[in-house]
């Protein structure tokens, strides 16, 4: 066990605490979650950039951080639904849940055939990232009501769901001659 395998475990645990605290029955309670999100969120950066820095990147490593990343926005996106209720903050998440389901089996797919450097992560899937933590950050903060701060949530979610779409195509696009390869043979 390395720093950064131990700051991607963090993240996993971090994730019932800013459950926790987001259902706390306090006018804090908002940006207690959210704050825990966002030193998750930065963890995820960290992890990445000490195991490249110091050559710690493990087998792992390499499994648990896209996982952690792939629950803590799951739930963080769930927990929003919930609360805000509304199409725009619904659609969005449904898209980004939905292209991780999808890319995540074409990476498992595309690694059986030895192909999976064609669906790498690319700049960007770091774009995209990038928009929706900030965008979690800001939503989970805030309690659900017209204000500034969760239309720009939103207007930052609708950036990352339309982003998310954009990575999702240039992932199938790069594999689709490895997909067209089984329905030719048959």
């Amino acid at each position: 066990m390395n720093i950064p395998n131990l700051l991607t475990v963090l993240r996993v645990l971090l994730i019932p605490c800013f459950i926790l605290l987001f259902y706390m029955p306090y006018q804090w309670s908002y940006m207690a979650a959210s704050s825990v999100f966002a030193v998750a969120a930065a963890t995820d950066w960290l992890d990445g950039y000490l195991a490249r820095r110091l050559q710690q990147s493990t087998p792992f490593g390499a499994f648990l951080d896209p996982v952690a990343d792939k629950l803590m926005v799951a739930v963080a996106l769930v927990l929003l639904v919930q609360t805000h209720a509304n199409f725009w903050l619904t659609l969005p998440a449904a898209v980004i849940i939905g292209r991780e389901i999808v890319v995540s089996a074409l990476r498992e797919w595309m690694a059986e055939l030895g192909a999976r450097a064609h669906v790498a992560v690319s700049n960007l899937g770091k774009w995209k990232t990038a928009a929706q933590m900030l965008a979690l950050v800001i939503l989970l903060g805030n309690p659900p009501a017209v204000t500034f701060w969760v239309i720009l949530g939103y207007a930052l979610l609708l950036v990352a769901a339309g982003l998310t779409l954009w990575s999702m195509a240039h992932y199938l696009l790069a594999a689709w001659p490895h997909l067209r390869e089984g329905s030719e043979q048959k």
